[in-house]
């Protein structure tokens, strides 16, 4: 009977954390491909990043450096942390579809792509790097101004790649379509608005300094959460591994504790341990105690998950009782 009840519990683990978007798996492969320019998006990241570097120092106020921190902050958190990585990507808690649309209009505000392109980057990158073997861009092998080249001016084409199952409630919907052609064209609103304010001072610093400082963080901090830094967790047979990074807690909203992440994909919240500050996390609360969000998932109520083992003795205090009967012994410790 425990043999039974262990088999389900490790199908109902490989259901729940499996990648959410991808086809075909039998014949994709993570590792053959070749990166070439995409050149839209790297004459938007470069157009960006020009504003920023020869004309933030012209339009220099304090207001609009204040301006720049609010924008940052509300688009990252609510945007790309909340609406885009745990609500639309993993279903990590419920919330009425009107303020699912609000926070991922907030998450195209960021200016890093559309909800169908940032589910296809991620899914593809989170299935290769579970697998034993990933193409070196997924890898974060090159030195670290070589890699920003790269993933900011680049785009992976695999030979062989999944295919793509976006699921009706995504797919069907013309909103999420008209976003993903036109997640550019969104920072033309939002500077009317800063220069009807605040003049040029507020659509230099609110527009072209927020977008590349945002759009290089977030690949800065994927650099550097798969590169280095500290475990509870191993992903058993993962070519690469997530790591947690404390000093870049806030600015991204609880989106670098990237080990926990990997461990538990389908959790709403980041932050697992004490003192691991997660703000994606405490708005998600905020809205369960306002009605908005429900059916919140945490490592504690999602199904053990088979294929992880714990690194530290603080591991397993977070996770569902069978999650014990699921690893084998301690690795090694690097608490």
């Amino acid at each position: 009977m425990d043999s039974i009840a262990s088999g389900h519990n490790a199908q109902a683990g490989l259901t729940a954390y499996k990648v959410n978007s991808l086809t075909n798996l039998d014949t994709a492969d993570p590792v053959d491909g070749v990166v070439v320019w995409d050149a839209p998006r790297s004459l938007w990241n470069g157009a960006m990043l020009a504003g920023a570097v020869f004309l933030a120092p012209l339009y220099f106020t304090w207001g609009a450096v204040a301006v720049f921190l609010a924008l940052s902050a509300i688009t990252l958190c609510v945007g790309h942390s909340v609406g885009f990585h745990r609500r639309l990507i993993h279903r990590s808690f419920e919330c009425p579809q009107w303020l699912e649309r609000i926070m991922v209009w907030f998450g195209i505000a960021v200016g890093m792509g559309g909800p169908l392109w940032t589910i296809r980057l991620h899914d593809t990158r989170d299935w290769a790097q579970r697998q034993t073997d990933c193409h070196p861009i997924l890898r974060h092998q090159k030195p670290v101004w070589r890699d920003g080249l790269l993933y900011l001016h680049g785009r992976l084409v695999l030979k062989h790649p999944p295919g793509n199952d976006y699921g009706s409630e995504i797919l069907s919907d013309p909103f999420y379509r008209f976003l993903d052609r036109t997640w550019m064209l969104h920072q033309v609103p939002i500077a009317i608005a800063l220069y009807a304010l605040g003049g040029l001072p507020w659509v230099v610093w609110g527009v072209f300094v927020r977008v590349a400082v945002c759009t290089t963080m977030h690949w800065y901090v994927s650099h550097m959460a798969h590169t280095g830094g500290g475990r509870d967790w191993i992903v058993d047979d993962a070519v690469i591994q997530g790591h947690n990074l404390p000093w870049l807690a806030i600015p991204t909203m609880g989106e670098s504790w990237h080990c926990n992440h990997h461990a538990f994909p389908g959790s709403a919240r980041h932050g697992l341990y004490p003192e691991q500050i997660d703000l994606g996390w405490s708005f998600i609360r905020l809205l369960e105690k306002l009605g908005l969000a429900w059916n919140i998932k945490v490592p504690a109520n999602l199904p053990p998950r088979p294929g992880i083992t714990p690194v530290t003795e603080r591991a397993l205090s977070v996770a569902a009782p069978g999650q014990a009967d699921m690893t084998g012994k301690f690795a090694h410790s690097e608490w």
